[in-house]
């Protein structure tokens, strides 16, 4: 089990600071504006909170969008509160127990809650560079999210990876755990907003 709280609170930290001018910026998701992402951060949240609920409605049948036309306006609340939701879903042991439906895709309960943890990792730091704020993630969070990660840049992995993240980009064998994490998962940490 890991506590989603603290990448989950750091999350709504980040999405308090996002001005509405910024919601048409770049991010280094190449086919997302920022405020793509924060409909897609409200999405995941959704969807991995109904991961592990068991909940096997249509929610779960399909992934998170990446669309700021279906942000709406309401987000600044709402997606805050999927968060929290997010947060004390995984804090039910039951929900790191058999199996579960997120994305469409049916996998242990386990690494379904190894994907969140990773995806409010990767996605805060996404949406921390491309709205010029630092980023300051727990050091377990950081640890599982590297693991994750790490393991899914293995040989042999590559099916597993398409669609979720691009080619590893290479950095240097003592870089930072979070530079390793974010170049794993197909981001240059070096990316800037400007």
């Amino acid at each position: 089990m890991f506590d989603l709280g603290p990448a989950a609170r750091q999350m709504t930290r980040l999405l308090d600071s996002v001005s509405d001018r910024q919601l048409d910026d770049r991010t280094p998701c190449p086919d997302y504006t920022v405020g793509d992402l924060i409909e897609h951060i409200g999405g995941l949240a959704l969807a991995f909170t109904w991961a592990a609920a068991k909940d096997a409605g249509a929610g779960t049948s399909q992934r998170p969008s990446g669309d700021a036309s279906r942000l709406g306006e309401d987000w600044r609340t709402r997606i805050p509160e999927q968060l929290s939701g997010l947060e004390q879903a995984w804090r039910d042991p039951d929900a790191w127990q058999g199996m579960t439906r997120a994305g469409g895709i049916d996998l242990p309960s386990e690494v379904a809650g190894q994907v969140a943890i990773n995806e409010l990792v990767i996605h805060g730091w996404d949406l921390a560079r491309a709205s010029n704020q630092d980023y300051a993630i727990d050091a377990r969070s950081l640890e599982a999210s590297l693991n994750f990660v790490t393991a899914m840049s293995d040989p042999g992995e590559e099916a597993g990876r398409e669609g979720l993240f691009g080619p590893v980009v290479p950095v240097s064998d003592d870089a930072p755990d979070l530079d390793r994490a974010i170049g794993l998962s197909g981001r240059d940490p070096g990316w800037v907003s400007r």
